[in-house]
């Protein structure tokens, strides 16, 4: 099962590859992988995503993180209502021909053009990984020249939804 995994680190260098090597020994594939500064000087926040079939392994995982000298805080997110966004640049092979139908299809999604060749535009689209993963799905018939994505950038919402309880009339 694919887990979202957020870890505050102190920001200096060899942090990262201490994180990812703890993960590579345990042998987990990294889905998905995104760093940046947080509002704290000093700080940044990484988001993971990878695939874990077991329980244990999970639990093991975050405890051998949280271990890390550098690492501040360390959080499974997966299961809690959270914002989850990636950002996409697509290389699209766009004969002038075939330009107004590409542009149908692109108005959903809300990308937008960020270069245009001849025969090549490329758009931008940013949404969670489920819309970027449509979005690119639709361009592959027109010919996909290249393709990259930052990964998933993500965090808790302030609101968590509470169960609801159940009424029965039994």
């Amino acid at each position: 099962m694919k887990r979202v995994i957020t870890t505050t680190v102190i920001n200096q260098s060899g942090v990262l590859n201490r994180v990812t090597g703890l993960l590579m020994k345990r042998q987990f594939n990294i889905e998905s992988i995104s760093v940046g500064h947080t509002e704290k000087p000093g700080m940044s926040k990484m988001t993971f995503v990878v695939n874990v079939e077991d329980e244990g392994k999970l639990e093991q995982l975050l405890k051998q993180l949280q271990k890390q000298i550098d690492v501040i805080k360390v959080n499974d997110i997966t299961d809690k209502a959270m914002v989850m966004r990636e950002l996409a640049i697509v290389k699209v092979v766009s004969p002038p021909a075939v330009r107004n139908e590409l542009y149908a299809i692109v108005e959903p999604f809300r990308a937008t053009v960020v270069d245009m060749s001849k025969n090549v535009t490329t758009f931008q689209v940013a949404g969670d990984p489920e819309k970027v993963e449509a979005f690119i799905d639709l361009m592959r018939p027109y010919g996909i020249k290249e393709v990259t994505r930052t990964g998933v950038s993500a965090f808790v919402r302030e609101t968590q939804k509470t169960p609801a309880a159940q009424l029965s009339i039994l």
